[in-house]
Formats: structure tokens, C-alpha cells, sequence
């Protein structure tokens, strides 16, 4: 599962002054439980109506049923760095690590 890697490395992204949050179309209630069952010390954001899945292309339709796995490296201006369309959930906490230099 991607939030574990980003779970277990979180230190490391502490480190670079790097904040991760999750985000999905579960419920407040879903998401929590969740974060709970796996320890996550990072935010899941909730995108019920899937705006942000829209404007990220996580989506393709507000009804959508799931979200694509797609991450963003955004830098502190607000600009997109780096768009991971197609993530290895395994190897993906280490790129981004290793992109954040």
C-alpha cells in the first residue's frame, strides 16, 4: 500500500520540510478509521464531490467511483514540480524523496 511507504519514511519527508497528504473520496468517517487502522501521521483529505479529483485528472466524471493513483510534487510557491501519472506504490515514497533532492 503507497501510505505505508510514505507512512515509514515519514521522517525523511519531515526532514526536507515536505508535508504528504492523502486524498480520496471516502467520508471524514472512512478516512479516519482508515488513517487510524494504519497509523498514518499524515492528512487524508476528503474529496467527496470530487472536485479536487477533477482539477488533478484523478477523475474523469463527478460520479466516478474511484480515484486514479496519481501524485503531485508541489513546491512552496504553489507551482507543480512533478506529475507521477503512473505510480510503482512500492518504489514511489523513494522517487519522490529522491526528487525533492
Amino acid at each position: 500500500m503507497e501510505g505505508k511507504g510514505f507512512r515509514d519514511r515519514i521522517r525523511e519527508f519531515d526532514s526536507k520540510n515536505t508535508v504528504v497528504y492523502g486524498v480520496s473520496f471516502d467520508t471524514v468517517d472512512e478516512n479516519r478509521a482508515f488513517a487510524e487502522k494504519f497509523s498514518f501521521p499524515f492528512l487524508l483529505l476528503c474529496d467527496t464531490d470530487r472536485t479536487i479529483g477533477l482539477a488533478y485528472g484523478a477523475a474523469d466524471a463527478p460520479d466516478a467511483g474511484y480515484a486514479k493513483r496519481i501524485s503531485y510534487l508541489i513546491g512552496p510557491d504553489g507551482t507543480i514540480e512533478r506529475v507521477y501519472e503512473s505510480v510503482d506504490v512500492n518504489a514511489h515514497p523513494a522517487q519522490v524523496l529522491a526528487d525533492i533532492g
